[in-house]
């Protein structure tokens, strides 16, 4: 495992800001006069204890210009509360925008923070009423939440997941449909979309299915499905910089070697798109 000590070497993100929006991403900050590709996304586009995230690497090997709009634990109601960055993404020539997960979104069930979208705020009295035995005073993030949820009867949970499903596919279209640039909707993972059937909350990218894939595809230009191989998460946190007490953290995230092959992946495609 490799890794920095905070303050010796520890990874620079450059952080920066795009037009007016209050939102922080990943620097060092790019021109957006000119062509240049978009990319909306959750950690995985981010690139967290990641030198150089997939959009740096594609980069750097097409010669295009990718101004990375991701942010940690993004869901779509980061980018739907903050109209700046849709315009941004607009003015590209291809605005490119990473499944999500589906817990951090506000609904009729419960409410997350309008820009930490992991972030856990209150339950509704509906949810409450359903799960009458859980004390919603115990959870602050969201996958802990629906796990809990989830663990606690897996029958209730079938509300959730479909009042999670409508709402995830309904915000997914109206992002779609706020970017006037051509889209490319794209799924990483190390599994291709789940088959229908009841959702459980332990892949990434949360409570996602091929249906609800299915159900947005039609409202984006382009999909693409990069499925990453056992031997790139293999890697692990090789290449990775992160201080010793953030090691945990950083082994649950994809490591260069992930980051590598989704941009091997996306290469032909943008050059073909752009």
């Amino acid at each position: 495992m490799a890794f920095a000590h905070q303050g010796e070497s520890a990874l620079e993100y450059y952080p920066c800001r795009y037009g007016g929006s209050r939102l922080m991403f990943r620097g060092p900050r790019r021109s957006l006069d000119g062509p240049f590709c978009a990319v909306l996304g959750g950690t995985e586009t981010y690139g967290k204890f990641v030198p150089q995230p997939y959009p740096a690497l594609v980069e750097e090997a097409t010669g295009l210009r990718l101004v990375n709009l991701a942010c940690m634990n993004a869901g779509i109601d980061l980018y739907l509360n903050d109209p700046s960055v849709t315009q941004v993404a607009s003015k590209a020539t291809l605005a490119i925008l990473q499944v999500v997960g589906a817990a951090n979104l506000t609904n009729r069930l419960y409410s997350v923070h309008p820009r930490r979208n992991d972030r856990f705020l209150a339950a509704s009295p509906v949810l409450q009423t359903i799960y009458r035995e859980v004390d919603f005073a115990d959870f602050a993030f969201t996958r802990h939440m629906v796990q809990t949820l989830h663990a606690v009867s897996p029958e209730k949970f079938l509300q959730v997941e479909a009042e999670l499903r409508a709402a995830w596919v309904a915000r997914m279209r109206t992002l779609l449909g706020r970017i006037s640039a051509p889209t490319l909707l794209l799924w990483i993972a190390d599994h291709p979309p789940p088959e229908r059937g009841p959702l459980t909350p332990d892949l990434t990218p949360l409570l996602i299915d091929a249906d609800m894939i299915a159900a947005v595809r039609p409202h984006a230009s382009h999909y693409l499905q990069i499925v990453t191989s056992r031997e790139a998460q293999a890697c692990g946190t090789d290449g990775m910089r992160f201080a010793p007490l953030d090691g945990p953290v950083a082994a649950e995230l994809p490591g260069p070697a992930v980051h590598a092959e989704i941009a091997a992946a996306l290469v032909p495609v943008l050059r073909e798109l752009m």
